[in-house]
């Protein structure tokens, strides 16, 4: 495994796309996805998303509200996908996109935006130090301090 050097690292570098093709036990009886099972979905794209940040194992710590604008139904593809959008000294923001997808028509429909945060962990499952994320472009800039700003809000509710 390598080591955290602490070297700024690009947004690009922690992408990640997960795709599930949504069955009958993914669902209520009418038909659309559990929430609780897209969360889960959101927080294991999150999750990698972090680690290929970081090269740590992490913990989740919060989860900001999670509007559903869509229901999602049995026999659609879920594409989710994620990036680190801030990086503190141990913890990280992933912005969470989860997208519908009906695979016979190729109609799409954006479903849920969520924030999760996590927190690195050393070998001994402490807090461990992350790397800074490096901005490339002025999309990313904004995404960085739109991130800042939230993380501020979280620790001043707590």
């Amino acid at each position: 495994m390598a080591t955290n050097s602490l070297t700024p690292k690009p947004m690009r570098d922690s992408h990640v796309t997960l795709a599930q093709f949504m069955q009958p036990e993914h669902a209520n009886p009418l038909g659309n996805v559990h929430g609780g099972w897209i969360m889960k979905l959101v927080d294991e794209c999150g999750a990698l998303a972090c680690m290929r940040h970081a090269r740590q194992r992490v913990v989740t710590v919060a989860m900001d509200r999670m509007t559903f604008r869509q229901p999602i139904k049995v026999g659609e593809l879920v594409t989710l996908t994620a990036q680190v959008t801030y990086a503190g000294r141990t913890s990280m923001e992933a912005e969470v996109l989860v997208e519908a997808e009906n695979p016979i028509n190729g109609e799409r429909t954006h479903t849920n935006t969520a924030y999760v945060v996590y927190v690195a962990l050393d070998e001994s499952g402490k807090p461990t130090p992350v790397p800074p994320i490096l901005v490339e472009t002025r999309e990313e800039q904004e995404k960085l301090e739109a991130g800042r700003k939230r993380q501020q809000q979280r620790l001043e509710q707590t």
